[in-house]
């Protein structure tokens, strides 16, 4: 086989997604170059493929496209002989082998895409459905006369703000906005005021876009007020960071 003939071979090995390595980088300059036979074979090869995705046995492929295909999938070609129908099904058999391999990995790597982005939405659709659950306990909160909403501002005058819906018997929430993320290895923690010593009444972290909101547990002595420190990310008994946040 000459050179070029052997281009011609590796058009239809290259029809059936076979070709690799350097025979691919190869071929695929050498069909750039504008070889018009090569360019004929593949064209006759994908139609060929075509066919036999229809059914049709007709079409007989060269004996030495069979040896080189059967080379790639690591069986040992025979001897070059008149092309047959036997040597075509055993031709067809490897191609559609290539073919379904082809087609399970690309639906192997759709489907974990689907199902990742599935995770996605199953995650974005629970968060939706806590944040709603949240403003639907507050509104019903506020819907109390009790109720009081305590305002939390930055003693730096930076535009981060809290507010703390309370109520003395059933608890609050904590609505907070603007606050950069905490440190690695930091967490803000929230401090109920007004009995001798500050309570801790939670830790909290923001999201990117300094957001988050959550509930406060009602107990101990009625606050006056409330305040936010910057602490270890496991919290600690009494204040020891730095005033993020406090209400007047």
């Amino acid at each position: 086989m000459n050179g070029h003939e052997t281009y011609e071979t590796l058009a239809a090995v290259y029809a059936v997604g076979a070709l690799d390595g350097d025979d691919l980088a190869q071929f695929e300059v050498h069909l750039a170059e504008g070889c018009q036979p090569c360019a004929t074979a593949l064209r006759e090869s994908r139609e060929a493929l075509a066919r036999l995705a229809l059914g049709d046995t007709r079409a007989v492929p060269p004996a030495e496209v069979k040896s080189a295909l059967m080379a790639r999938i690591g069986t040992a070609p025979r001897a070059a002989a008149r092309p047959s129908r036997a040597g075509w099904l055993t031709w067809a058999a490897a191609t559609a082998a290539v073919v379904a391999l082809a087609a399970m990995l690309t639906s192997g790597i759709v489907a974990s895409r689907y199902e990742a982005r599935l995770g996605q939405m199953a995650r974005e659709m629970a968060a939706e459905r806590e944040r709603l659950q949240r403003e639907e306990a507050a509104l019903e909160l506020l819907r109390d006369p009790a109720t009081r909403v305590v305002e939390l501002r930055s003693p730096s005058g930076s535009n981060a703000i809290a507010r703390v819906i309370w109520n003395d018997k059933a608890g609050g929430h904590l609505i907070v906005s603007n606050l950069p993320p905490a440190p690695e290895g930091k967490a803000y923690e929230l401090w109920a005021l007004g009995g001798a010593q500050p309570r801790p009444a939670g830790l909290f972290q923001v999201d990117a876009s300094g957001r988050v909101a959550q509930k406060v547990e009602a107990g101990g002595e009625p606050p006056k007020g409330f305040a936010v420190t910057l602490e270890p990310a496991t919290g600690v008994p009494a204040p020891t960071g730095p005033i993020v946040m406090a209400s007047r």
